[in-house]
């Protein structure tokens, strides 16, 4: 995509340099976007507003009308050497002025310069001072204008370039006439931020809640500083989009947020305290994912102990926030948004501390396009490091991160035998090498580890590939682009489903109730997944699904798959189904598909077609699961075990003297005296420490086994729970347990460890008291065996007593 505004399309404004927000114009002098551009500006006013007054005039008079005679309808001085015609490529810079004075006449009126600016004799320095500040921005913008490849950008430049010469000429107070003025949407976006601040983390100490707010602060200021990419290259990234609502935004933002950072005669407005949700939902997706590629980026630059909080808990702040903002039902986008049951509206300035709604022009207090660098701070890294020195130390740490986990459904007791969070916080600081993170990102040599989406993956990071769901429809009006891509569609299904009939194909791709997930490669379609919504029913149906045959093997029918999966979750519907013939069986089930259809029959009779000799396959989704990235968090955990392993290892393979009590006579010594031996973790039996007979283990938890089997609480958890006697159960239960498998366990020798037996009879208590109420008789049988069990634990000297 063109970027031509100078910036890259949806990008910060603020790098890691600490550079200033992007300028209008697209590139080249002023309008380049730098610190460098915008302090020029500032620094030309100041010099010019401290000249003598005749230069001033002489300034002003270039863009006033003549008051010589009354009859005179000249509209503004021309010089009589006026530049050539065309102008030239580059416009002159504005600092580069032609040199006049006030004797010199003028080109139209041949009246002199002195007679263009008789009525401003008496007018007071402040208003010269105000009506130069326009004269310059006038400059500014007639350079971005010319210099602008963007037909919307540089139409608004335009207009703002004839409001500001306008307003010098009636010497009045420039306004932008629109129907509607900030703020467009309520509630604003700092007001829904506030709203989710209060709404997810009000029950928090006082000091850990404000390191909340200082990290919802720096998003908030992310906002106002972001380059909003244009109509034409949203267009071309997301052509399925509501382009005209978009556009309205993108002129606003322009007339009211954007070029008013820069040309300070305008009135000023925060685009956070402007603009609703509509435009955060357009900008939040790229900007996350920028923010957070920016703070991986910039790691090494901050303290050790401030790690773990960027790279973890703020994506997470960050989930959160993007669950609130996508979701139809988020209280937060209320405007009569209540806390508690008090009834209180929550007032906006109660949990951020917000800046002035708009700036008035000509304000002597208003920030200049300097002071605007300096309120931009620093990369999303950099800030957060600011932001965390501030943040709680120590236990309050720790518990601002058990918050977060939390509210990311993370409330299940711990585990005898789970690794504790502040350990695995601790690995994740030290892993540094983001190959062994994230992959190769600059490389197309793939290791033979990778997983198979990596490289399709890859291919879509660096804009290669794209994916877009599209459809047919019989209300709008038909775009060509994705009219010739669901020709493209057809043609694929067509190619690679031989067996298919051409004409069911066309018909199926062209039903405005379907609909294709479509993967574009250079501008054509190379493959496509075609499925048919029953959103009332809570399933999908997939009817085709085909990669080109050149461009398979690739891993593009797993990424596929997989944007499929969180479209449908985003969606709210968690099942598929599907037909696979012989040949499509093995893809399906390495997607996640299986005969085992958690779908009731009831629900799908009747809707799906039945295809002779094809194999009916089902998904359930997981919404917890980021699947694009699944492979991705995976192989972090791989890499987490790894560093977590190396470190056991360090400790175990440290070598120590060996024994010379025996040269002196010594027949026998207690084992855990041998030096290291503690080191490895054994402790004597009869302190709660592991028996290393595998049979003398065997025999001891096979008798535990068996008492607790034989107590009378032991009944509700003596089979597998069944489906039908309890529904939903296993969406709820990720990990059953009971005692029949722990018995099969057992016999299998699976239980090398008493960690490993305590841990999966710790399951069954704890999966019982997640599922029923405290009040019913299971949570009681529960706590009932639970301490009969480690009655017996004890007694047999597993534990302590």
């Amino acid at each position: 995509m063109s970027e031509s505004a100078g910036v890259p399309q949806g990008s910060p404004a603020v790098g890691a340099s600490g550079s200033a927000p992007a300028a209008p114009g697209a590139g080249g002098t002023e309008c380049s976007g730098s610190a460098v551009g915008s302090a020029r500006i500032a620094v030309k006013k100041a010099q010019l507003r401290s000249s003598p007054r005749p230069k001033k005039l002489e300034k002003l008079g270039v863009y006033s009308s003549c008051k010589a005679e009354g009859a005179c309808k000249c509209n503004g001085w021309k010089s009589q050497n006026p530049p050539p015609t065309p102008p030239p490529p580059t416009p002159p810079r504005a600092e580069q002025p032609v040199a006049v004075n006030l004797l010199e006449p003028c080109r139209s009126c041949s009246h002199s310069l002195s007679d263009h600016v008789t009525h401003l004799e008496h007018v007071s320095e402040e208003e010269v001072n105000r009506l130069l500040g326009m004269a310059l921005d006038v400059e500014y913008l007639y350079n971005c204008v010319h210099k602008e490849e963007d037909p919307d950008t540089k139409q608004v430049y335009f207009s703002l370039f004839k409001l500001l010469k306008k307003s010098i000429l009636q010497m009045g107070i420039p306004a932008v006439e629109a129907v509607e003025s900030p703020p467009f949407e309520k509630p604003s976006i700092e007001q829904g931020v506030n709203n989710f601040v209060q709404y997810k983390f009000s029950h928090l100490p006082s000091r850990e809640r404000q390191t909340i707010v200082e990290l919802a602060k720096m998003f908030l200021n992310q906002i106002n500083y972001w380059q909003l990419e244009t109509p034409s290259q949203r267009r071309q990234r997301a052509p399925a989009d509501d382009a005209a609502s978009y556009k309205v935004n993108y002129t606003r933002w322009l007339c009211y947020c954007n070029v008013p950072q820069f040309c300070d005669s305008l009135p000023r407005y925060e685009s956070t305290q402007g603009f609703g949700r509509t435009l955060l939902r357009s900008v939040f997706p790229v900007m996350r994912k920028q923010l957070l590629q920016q703070a991986r980026h910039e790691k090494d630059k901050l303290p050790p102990e401030k790690r773990t909080l960027i790279l973890t808990h703020f994506p997470k702040f960050l989930s959160m926030l993007e669950e609130e903002v996508y979701s139809n039902s988020s209280p937060i986008w209320s405007e009569e948004f209540l806390v508690g049951s008090s009834g209180d509206q929550v007032p906006i300035h109660t949990v951020l501390s917000a800046t002035t709604v708009a700036r008035p022009p000509y304000s002597s207090s208003s920030p200049s396009p300097v002071e605007s660098v300096g309120m931009g701070g620093g990369s999303p890294a950099c800030k957060l490091a600011s932001v965390l020195e501030r943040s709680p130390a120590g236990a309050e740490k720790r518990r601002l991160a058990e918050v977060l986990l939390s509210q990311e459904d993370c409330k299940r007791a711990r585990v005898i035998g789970d690794i504790p969070m502040e350990l695995i916080n601790d690995v994740m600081a030290t892993i540094t090498d983001p190959s062994a993170m994230l992959g190769p990102e600059q490389t197309s040599l793939l290791s033979a580890h990778s997983a198979r989406d990596e490289a399709a993956r890859m291919e879509e990071r660096r804009g290669v590939i794209e994916f877009h769901v599209i459809g047919n429809s019989l209300t709008q009006k038909p775009n060509k682009k994705v009219l010739m891509w669901l020709v493209g569609l057809q043609n694929v299904f067509s190619h690679q489903l031989p067996r298919m009939p051409k004409e069911y194909i066309t018909r199926l791709v062209f039903d405005p109730k379907h609909k294709t997930l479509s993967l574009i490669k250079d501008g054509r379609v190379i493959g496509g997944i075609c499925f048919r919504m029953f959103p009332s029913q809570g399933f999908t149906e997939i009817v085709f699904c085909a990669v080109t045959s050149n461009e398979q093997v690739k891993g593009y029918g797993t990424h596929l798959m997989n944007h499929l999966k969180e479209y449908h979750i985003k969606h709210n519907i968690l099942n598929f189904l599907t037909y696979a013939d012989e040949y499509a069986i093995g893809y399906f089930k390495k997607q996640g598909f299986s005969k085992d259809i958690k779908v009731s029959k009831a629900k799908y009779m009747g809707y799906i077609k039945d295809y002779e000799g094809a194999t009916l396959m089902g998904c359930a989704l997981n919404p917890n699961i980021p699947y694009t990235e699944f492979s991705v968090i995976i192989k972090k955990q791989k890499e987490i075990i790894k560093k977590m392993i190396e470190r056991k290892q360090a400790q175990i393979r440290k070598v120590y003297p060996g024994l010379s009590c025996f040269k002196e006579g010594v027949r026998q010594i207690p084992i855990e005296s041998i030096p290291g031996i503690r080191e490895t973790g054994w402790k004597p039996l009869g302190k709660g420490k592991e028996l290393k007979d595998p049979e003398q283990l065997y025999s001891t938890l096979k008798n535990v086994l068996q008492q607790a089997k034989t107590h009378q609480s032991a009944w509700p958890f003596m089979e597998p729970v069944k489906k039908s006697e309890a529904p939903g159960y296993y969406q709820v239960i990720r990990f059953p347990m009971d005692l029949k498998t722990m018995s099969e366990r057992l016999k299998s020798r699976y239980y090398t460890t008493r960690k490993l037996f305590m841990a999966d009879m710790q399951r069954i208590f704890t999966n019982c008291r997640e599922y029923n109420p405290p009040e019913s008789e299971y949570y009681k049988c529960a706590s009932l065996l639970e301490k009969f069990f480690y009655t017996k634990i004890k007694e047999a000297g597993l534990i302590d007593k």
